[in-house]
């Protein structure tokens, strides 16, 4: 296949659609919109500022520290023009975690939002390697010393460097970023073969040529970096940001933009969802009898009749919405049952952040199956490990390896170039099936993954833990049902335990100990449950913990 650069499609899009709205978001002051002649000129201008006023050489890093915002985009798109290697990340992580993450990957510049000036400036002062900070937002009185995207020089040209296709575009660090951070190196072949597989699914699946998406997942996600970002942008498509998360706003959002798709994992979906039987139960009794006996005979009705039967449901959700793309966690089949039977389609799709992310994605066929993650994209060769039911893929999407660490590369690439993905799935009439998990890797219900270790070895520090085991457990009862929540077990040393008369004294200085700790972590990784136990836990002749015995015991143990 013969690829063209992204340079190069970017700007026929921004041609072909120059005053086309690209970018909007809204604040208390209105929508702020980017078209696209916009975004392109603010990209050239960060470029330029790049190479020719602070003389930034070719292949060094720049890190993105903000909420997702129109000004994301050119950000993005100025650091590859400059040829530069993007670092997004998670602005929820603490200082603790950013210094370690920052440290590994050396950026020389940090981009960063109002609202997250004051960490961008305490992590420069941690980190050396950072020399220079530019605002993304205009310009704040009170500090005129920094730049930013609106005060740079209007200079809008340079020459622009061009890098190889096998060119590290972008370096997504995943959960594990204490002790040793692993960063996915992700190339400009990786995300271009991603958009040159999922342009016909999007053919598909979008209802046409003008769509309007409501962006809800973070940039440094790497699902919402490619399916959320470029994709839309390189199709033409118009993304809508939104700052609250709450169920509210957001509605009302999809009803002043008349969002039609979505880009978003399974809580959101499940949030919708209940926000509209809320709403329904609010009718009368007549009304829900009703709406049960449509609900009911839905099932065998044309889509579009749906669509018309459910006219006021889909008024609460603007009344355009006609489908969503949904990963990062599994889908819950109600909520999908839900979507499907009001004329929502909602395709489920399966990846990794080392496979850019996107690996199968679900689309309409003959064979669609709402607890499928859909059928593997054309340029990857799959296969299912024989003896343990291990999906392993390979081709141009997969990344080209973890950075500085190519011992850990070589434990999940192997020889013949498959990806070890740890997870269990099968193929059935093309299909691909998500089975679980070989890894420890813990799946929160807004698709945040966390590995247990990284927790483990925060809560390690404390001298007076003997042991520290971390899994997921599934949440019985309440809108979490059935989804992981962080648990971990604490053994406590006997010095420690020696200090305290009662069980009662104990547990509450263990829970306090852990609360201090965590604060290094970010929130979503944070245990909301811990057990104390008095044995030692249960480990393998090599001294591993055996995670399914712990875990089963804990189940049995109710």
């Amino acid at each position: 296949m013969k690829y063209e650069h992204i340079f190069t499609l970017f700007e026929k899009v921004a041609n072909a659609n120059s005053n086309k709205v690209a970018l909007a978001m809204k604040s208390k002051w209105g929508w702020r919109e980017f078209t696209y002649k916009g975004l392109s000129l603010m990209a050239q201008k960060l470029g330029a500022y790049l190479i020719n006023d602070l003389q930034i050489e070719k292949g060094e890093r720049l890190a993105i520290l903000s909420e997702s915002k129109p000004e994301y985009a050119p950000c993005v798109f100025g650091s590859a023009l400059a040829g530069l290697v993007t670092v997004p990340l998670d602005n929820k992580l603490t200082i603790y975690e950013l210094e370690s993450i920052l440290s590994n990957c050396e950026p020389t510049v940090m981009l960063c939002s109002g609202a997250n000036l004051e960490k961008a400036r305490e992590v420069q002062k941690r980190v050396p390697s950072i020399k220079y900070i530019i605002l993304m937002d205009a310009a704040l009185l009170e500090e005129k010393d920094i730049p930013s995207l609106y005060s740079i020089p209007e200079n809008y040209n340079a020459k622009w460097r061009r890098r190889p296709l096998s060119a590290t575009a972008f370096i997504i660090y995943t959960s594990g970023t204490t002790g040793a951070p692993k960063g996915v190196q992700t190339t400009y072949k990786n995300i271009l073969t991603q958009m040159y597989d999922l342009r016909p699914v999007f053919k598909k699946i979008m209802p046409s040529d003008d769509v309007r998406l409501l962006s809800i997942l973070p940039m440094n996600h790497l699902f919402e970096m490619t399916v959320g970002f470029f994709a839309m942008l390189i199709n033409g498509y118009t993304i809508n940001y939104t700052k609250s998360l709450k169920p509210k706003d957001i509605l009302e959002i999809m009803g002043e933009k008349k969002i039609k798709f979505l880009v978003t994992v399974p809580a959101f979906l499940k949030l919708l969802k209940t926000s509209a039987e809320s709403d329904i139960r609010k009718k009368s009794p007549i009304y829900q009898f009703f709406f049960k006996l449509r609900y009911d005979i839905a099932r065998f009705m044309p889509r579009v009749c749906r669509r018309i039967f459910f006219k006021s449901v889909h008024k609460m959700f603007g009344a355009e919405l006609y489908g969503c793309i949904s990963g990062g966690a599994p889908l819950d089949e109600m909520v999908g049952e839900f979507f499907d039977r009001i004329g929502v389609r909602v395709y489920q799709g399966y990846g990794l952040s080392e496979t850019s992310p996107v690996a199968s994605m679900a689309r309409p066929s003959r064979n669609y199956d709402i607890t499928s993650v859909g059928p593997i994209l054309d340029s990857y060769e799959a296969k299912i490990d024989d003896e343990t039911g291990e999906l392993l893929l390979k081709g141009p999407s997969v990344m080209k390896g973890y950075y500085k660490q190519d011992e850990l590369t070589k434990t999940v690439i192997d020889k013949d170039g498959f990806f070890h993905t740890g997870d269990k799935a099968e193929i059935r009439n093309g299909n691909l099936y998500i089975t679980g998990r070989l890894k420890n890797m813990i799946v929160l219900s807004g698709g945040k993954k966390v590995f247990p270790e990284e927790v483990e070895n925060v809560l390690g520090d404390s001298p007076n833990f003997a042991e520290v085991c971390v899994v997921g457990m599934k949440r019985q009862g309440g809108e979490k049902d059935g989804c992981e929540e962080i648990v971990t077990i604490i053994v406590p040393n006997d010095d420690f335990r020696g200090k305290y008369s009662d069980d009662a004294e104990l547990e509450k200085a263990v829970r306090a100990e852990v609360k201090e700790l965590s604060n290094r972590l970010a929130s979503y990784k944070r245990p909301v449950k811990i057990i104390i136990r008095n044995e030692l836990l249960p480990k393998t002749t090599t001294n591993k913990l055996k995670r399914n015995a712990i875990k089963e015991e804990l189940i049995t143990q109710g």
